[in-house]
């Protein structure tokens, strides 16, 4: 029985279908084998071996993880290479990108007569308007330049306590140059004498946070000395200064030395100044000592470019001459030699005219003596009354004739020098004169020797005998840093402090130590101190640090406890890292087993050549050091 054609068909049709479905299949999945095969191995020879290759269809998809996003398109590049772009699907991820690490924070402050001027990078997250507003107050009436730049970063550890620190110094400081960054703070400020220079130092160290590392360079400015004087003098005493200026340390040295070789026996150091008359001072210097040197007795006294040399009393003549005759050949041409050999006395005047008055510790002030006439009383008397005060000046002068015609101006000199003087005496003849007391200022002898060389003219001679006494403390001062830290290093000298062993609770032996460096920084008050915990090199180097550290909290909380100010304080452990004697016997290891405290001290700020200093060592630079060079190849 034949069957219908369309059955014949349909079975035909399905067989066809069937055969294309199979055949289709294959080929899908041979391209789809063939073009991961083709992909992955562009990718592994180009060094994308992170990739993962999977084919889906005619779809090429690319996964994994790329370590940035330069790579990552590499690698899609690759790929391209081997199929067609529009096959390849990227499903691949970039790395996470690592945080930024911070930029370096920093605030310049500029302070000076114009106002106050702030500069640097901060940190975003910092108040800045709260700044700005802080730096108003400091300086009232004074305009504030805001230059700061900011970075989206946090506060760093270290910023806050360096900004507020800064801060308060600049009210003391009306001239300064402050750099904060985090941590530490660096102060460049003139004061105007070396007295305000060491008390400024000392507050702006007390007031540091003992995290903070500070760094302090402030300057004080060279005087001008009018007139710039020297005076040297070897008599029964020895050889010795009454003034001494000079206009830098290389004149000074020289001055010193000179001195020295010619029999002075202290240690003297010239104010260094400015206002020399000339660069051959030192020169000037040197010569005029040396000739008192050869005369063996005498004085010479450089008021600017005026020299005076004055003979002892019976001096030989001829030597006189002699060294007078060199010096005047030796000096440079712009100074001017006056030398004074005294006569010989023949007979002592018989009550010599003579002007004195004396300063008591108290202030009172008694004139005595002659003066030439009523003008003259009363011009003396109305002097001393404004130079000592109205009601401190007794007067009991009396009326000479034939007085020197010079004697006014002796006796104003001379009370003039006497106002600088705490108590003293001033006596004037007609030949000399001769005051002596005791100041609390170091260079009151220096200018009391400029005023007369000045006043009283060339070839006059005056005698000084002038003792510095250190002014009496004020009864509210607190100690020098220095003597509270030997202090308590003497105290641990005679007893030490100790520990119950491998622990940080003190001996009860220890307490009376303890209570003897707590009375003694109650007194010192605000100083920033370290108190540094060490041990012995036994056991594990971290387990001993730990225990240093505990013990050095320890005598903190010790001194707290006694109600002593620690805010400047801070306690560090230093452990085995830093022994003063040998580890491998017990007296060593007792002996490295301690507490020490030290004072924080400012770091040294190294100096930096200001662009004037760049532009003058660029001009003293030799001209001609190419000169000598051979000539190249282009120039022959």
């Amino acid at each position: 029985m034949r069957l219908p054609y369309f059955i014949v068909a349909i079975v035909i049709f399905a067989l066809s279908a069937a055969l294309s479905y199979v055949g289709a299949g294959y080929a899908v999945t041979k391209i789809e084998e063939e073009s991961e095969f083709v992909v992955r191995r562009a990718l592994n020879l180009d060094g994308h071996d992170w990739a993962e290759v999977q084919s889906d269809g005619l779809r090429v998809v690319l996964t994994g993880t790329a370590p940035d996003e330069a790579t990552r398109f590499a690698a899609l590049t690759s790929a391209g290479r081997e199929v067609d772009t529009s096959r390849v699907i990227d499903e691949m991820e970039v790395e996470p990108t690592a945080d930024l690490t911070p930029p370096r924070f920093s605030a310049e402050i500029l302070r000076n007569d114009s106002g106050i001027s702030i500069i640097g990078l901060v940190p975003g997250a910092m108040a800045r308007g709260d700044l700005v507003e802080r730096l108003n107050a400091v300086a009232p009436g004074t305009s504030v330049s805001d230059l700061m730049e900011s970075a989206d970063y946090p506060v760093p550890k270290g910023w806050d306590e360096a900004i507020d620190y800064a801060v308060s110094s600049l009210i003391r400081l009306p001239r300064a140059k402050i750099s904060a960054s985090p941590g530490l703070v660096r102060i460049t400020a003139i004061a105007e004498s070396q007295r305000e220079k060491d008390r400024l130092e000392q507050e702006l160290t007390r007031a540091a946070p003992p995290s903070l590392r500070l760094g302090l360079s402030i300057s004080a400015p060279r005087p001008v000395i009018t007139p710039f004087t020297l005076r040297f003098l070897i008599d029964d005493n020895g050889a010795r200064f009454d003034a001494c200026s000079a206009q830098d340390e290389v004149a000074r040295d020289a001055i010193v030395q000179a001195a020295q070789t010619a029999g002075m026996d202290e240690t003297y150091s010239c104010t260094i100044g400015l206002g020399v008359p000339s660069p051959n001072w030192a020169l000037a210097s040197v010569q005029s000592i040396n000739a008192v040197k050869e005369l063996g007795r005498g004085s010479v006294t450089l008021s600017d470019a005026d020299i005076t040399l004055i003979a002892a009393k019976g001096t030989n003549p001829a030597q006189f001459d002699r060294v007078v005759g060199e010096l005047e050949n030796a000096l440079p041409s712009v100074f001017a030699l006056h030398a004074v050999l005294p006569e010989p006395e023949v007979e002592e005047q018989v009550g010599p005219p003579e002007f004195s008055a004396t300063r008591s510790p108290e202030g009172l002030v008694q004139l005595r003596g002659r003066v030439g006439d009523e003008t003259l009383r009363d011009m003396t008397d109305s002097f001393a009354r404004a130079a000592f005060g109205f009601e401190q000046v007794h007067t009991a002068t009396r009326i000479a004739p034939d007085l020197p015609p010079d004697w006014p101006i002796r006796v104003l000199a001379g009370l003039e020098a006497l106002a600088q003087l705490n108590n003293g005496a001033l006596t004037v003849t007609p030949d000399t004169l001769d005051l002596s007391g005791i100041t609390h200022d170091q260079g009151a002898r220096a200018r009391i020797a400029g005023l007369l060389s000045e006043k009283l003219g060339d070839a006059q001679d005056f005698t000084l005998s002038i003792t510095y006494v250190e002014p009496p403390k004020p009864e509210d001062a607190l100690p020098d840093p220095e003597l509270c830290e030997a202090q308590i290093a003497e105290v641990q000298t005679g007893a030490k402090i100790a520990f119950e062993p491998g622990s940080a609770t003190i001996s009860e032996t220890s307490r009376d130590t303890v209570n003897q460096i707590a009375d003694i920084l109650r007194e010192c008050g605000p100083i920033r101190l370290e108190i540094q915990g060490h041990t012995d090199s036994q056991g594990r180097e971290e387990m001993n640090q730990q225990l240093s550290q505990a013990r050095a909290q320890s005598i903190l909380n010790e001194l707290r406890g006694r109600r002593i100010p620690t805010s400047s304080y801070s306690a560090v452990g230093y452990g085995e890292t830093q022994p003063i004697a040998d580890n491998d016997t017990e007296e060593g290891r007792e002996e490295n087993r301690r507490i020490e405290f030290r004072l924080i001290r400012p770091e040294p700020i190294e100096p930096t050549k200001t662009a004037l200093e760049a532009m003058e060592a660029d001009t003293d630079a030799p001209e001609d050091a190419d000169e000598g060079a051979e000539p190249d190849a282009g120039d022959q």
